[in-house]
């Protein structure tokens, strides 16, 4: 179905290219420069690359720009075997050793995909030259006696297959879309209706994800484990916040907690972007992509094309 006529249209087109992955096929969406400072941006969960479109446009310079959909959304494969962080930690291994084999990464990750990067970093501190993290500060912290109840649920929702929600058609996604992101434009709602929706071939539109992303997670989130690899990060690094603390609220944390949290991150320059919600890349793209710039071009000169020596794995 092609888009309407009126449809808003992006400054740099993008390309799609495919990474098979330990048998799984990824999508790897890439706004090529040939030449210029490479980017990997990790979008976050029920979220594809193609999000990051207005946050690019928006860039001044030249970059050369890498982003996978993650396994089971967008474009990519699902997992047959479920979704642990674990796999998206291999995932983004396999995703740099294809595409920055012989050079230190500067990565961006959004929520999922900025606890992602963060963790990245810290297992790997020699891989990767500086890395962004968009209001992503991990989960609340689960107590022990909650394993028992957690895996039972697991259990239980691996009998029930998920079901995603349906629209009548684009136009209602987009609809809930601006519900979501209230300072979302009706043209940038609409075009990315079409990468993060598709049709269910019964007429309808779905989500274009795995509805076995809705499982809980058979482990216990354990800030402890997080923070021991956050401790071990070498590299620079970017903290966005949003100012909404509507997140905030729903993952049972609050602000105070979260900026201890931070602290746990050597090297780390905080900014709160104003007027904004999560989803940070798409309401406020245009200052994201200022701040980015900011970060990232202000590090020592050459060593944003840094060589990576693979002898320090």
């Amino acid at each position: 179905m092609n888009p309407p006529a009126d449809a808003w249209m992006p400054r740099r087109e993008s390309v799609s290219e495919w990474l098979d992955v330990r048998g799984l096929r990824l999508h790897v969406r890439r706004w090529p420069q040939p030449g210029a400072p490479r980017l990997f941006l990790l979008h976050g969960w029920m979220d594809v690359s193609a999000s990051f479109q207005f946050m690019v446009d928006a860039l001044a310079g030249e970059w050369d720009i890498i982003a996978p959909d993650l396994r089971g959304f967008g474009e990519s494969a699902w997992s047959a075997d479920g979704y642990l962080f674990a796999h998206y930690l291999a995932d983004l291994d396999a995703l740099l050793e294809a595409y920055s084999p012989d050079e230190l990464a500067c990565l961006v990750g959004h929520s999922l995909g900025g606890n992602l990067v963060c963790l990245y970093a810290g297992v790997r501190p020699t891989r990767v030259r500086a890395l962004a993290s968009l209001d992503a500060f991990g989960l609340r912290e689960a107590r022990p006696d909650e394993a028992p109840g957690r895996l039972e649920k697991w259990l239980q929702q691996l009998r029930t297959p998920e079901r995603f929600r349906s629209y009548p058609d684009f136009p209602a996604l987009a609809r809930q879309l601006r519900l979501e992101n209230p300072r979302l434009s009706p043209q940038r709602a609409a075009f990315l209706a079409r990468h993060l929706g598709e049709e269910d071939g019964l007429g309808a539109v779905i989500r274009a994800a795995d509805p076995a992303h809705k499982h809980v997670s058979p482990a216990l989130y354990r800030f402890s484990e997080v923070q021991a690899a956050w401790r071990r990060i070498s590299a620079p690094v970017l903290v966005v916040l949003a100012d909404d603390a509507a997140l905030l609220e729903r993952l049972g944390l609050t602000r105070e907690e979260v900026m201890m949290r931070l602290a746990s991150l050597r090297n780390a320059r905080i900014e709160t972007l104003p007027d904004c919600g999560h989803n940070l890349h798409l309401e406020q793209a245009e200052a994201l992509a200022r701040i980015l710039e900011e970060f990232f071009l202000g590090l020592p000169r050459g060593t944003v094309h840094s060589p990576y020596d693979p002898a320090q794995r």
